[in-house]
C-alpha cells in the first residue's frame, strides 16, 4: 500500500510522495503512469518525489504523467513546498535542489508560494514566435482570440516539429489581457496535451513579453486556464534576467493509499 497526496497549482496537479527513505522504485515507468492515470490511478500532470539532499532541505524528483523523468516544473515545485511544510520539514522558506539546480522558495501569508526560477539570459527571438529555457523549454507565440484557439493540435504540432528535434518542446499560446497582464493556454510535452496550467510556462512567456516589448513592468499578471500566477524579475539589459519569482496557490486536495 502506496501512501500519496494529491496537490495542485493553479489546476496543475501532482501526485506527491514521501520518498525521504529512498523505497519508491522510481525507474518503474509503468507504475509512474499508472499512478497519474486519470482512470485507473490517482490522475495527475505528474508524479513528485520529496527526497533526501545533503545540504538542502529536500530534493525534487519529477516525472511526467507518461512515467519519464522530466525537467523542472514551476507549479510542481511550489506544490512540493506546501508539501514539505505539512510534513513540517520547513516553516515559511526552504532551499531545495531540483533538476535545473538550486531552488529558493517563501511561503507567503496568504498561503501563496513564490518560487525562485533559473536565471535566464537566452532569448530566442523569432518574427512569428519566441524560444527559451526557464528550467524546461518553451515556445512561446502570440495569437488572437485565445479562447477559441486549436491549442491540441497545433501545440502537438510544434511540440513535435524538426524545429525542436529531438526532445521537443512545451509549447505556450498567449494573448495580451492588459498593459503587464497575459493570458496563456500550455500544451505540455510529457502530458502530451494541454494542461490547466505551467508554471516554467508562464515564466517564459512573462520573460518573452518583456524581452519583446510587450510590457514595462517587471512584475507581470499571468492568467492561466485554472487561475492567476505572477512573475517578477530584476533586468540589467532587457535580455538578462534574474532573481526570477513565479508566485501563486499550492494546494492539497487529498490524501490516501492506493495498492501498487
Amino acid at each position: 500500500m502506496l501512501r500519496f497526496y494529491k496537490y495542485q497549482g493553479t489546476g496543475n496537479d501532482f501526485v506527491m510522495i514521501d520518498n525521504r527513505t529512498d523505497f519508491f522504485p522510481k525507474q518503474d515507468k509503468e507504475l509512474v503512469a499508472h499512478l497519474c492515470h486519470r482512470r485507473f490511478g490517482v490522475g495527475g500532470d505528474g508524479l513528485i518525489l520529496l527526497e533526501e539532499a545533503d545540504g538542502y532541505d529536500f530534493r525534487m524528483g519529477y516525472y511526467n504523467a507518461d512515467g519519464s523523468e522530466s525537467t523542472m516544473c514551476g507549479n510542481g515545485g511550489r506544490c512540493l513546498v506546501a508539501f514539505a511544510k505539512q510534513l513540517k520539514i520547513i516553516e515559511d522558506k526552504c532551499r531545495f535542489i531540483a533538476i535545473d539546480g538550486e531552488h529558493l522558495a517563501t511561503v507567503n501569508l496568504d498561503e501563496t508560494i513564490s518560487l525562485q526560477m533559473i536565471d535566464v539570459s537566452d532569448i530566442r527571438i523569432e518574427n512569428k514566435f519566441s524560444f527559451l529555457n526557464t528550467g524546461s523549454p518553451h515556445h512561446v507565440q502570440v495569437v488572437r482570440e485565445l479562447s477559441r484557439y486549436d491549442v491540441y493540435n497545433r501545440g502537438r504540432d510544434i511540440r513535435e516539429s524538426a524545429l525542436y528535434s529531438p526532445g521537443g518542446t512545451n509549447v505556450n499560446f498567449v494573448e495580451q489581457e492588459g498593459p503587464n497582464h497575459f493570458r496563456i493556454r500550455t500544451f505540455e510535452r510529457g502530458v502530451e496535451d494541454e494542461t490547466l496550467s505551467c508554471g516554467t510556462g508562464a515564466t517564459a512567456v512573462a520573460i518573452s513579453m518583456y524581452a519583446q516589448g510587450r510590457c514595462d513592468d517587471k512584475h507581470i499578471k499571468i492568467d492561466v486556464e485554472g487561475g492567476n500566477l505572477t512573475v517578477s524579475f530584476d533586468t540589467e539589459d532587457g535580455q538578462k534576467f534574474k532573481n526570477v519569482l513565479l508566485s501563486g496557490p499550492a494546494k492539497l486536495v487529498f490524501e490516501g493509499t492506493i495498492e501498487i
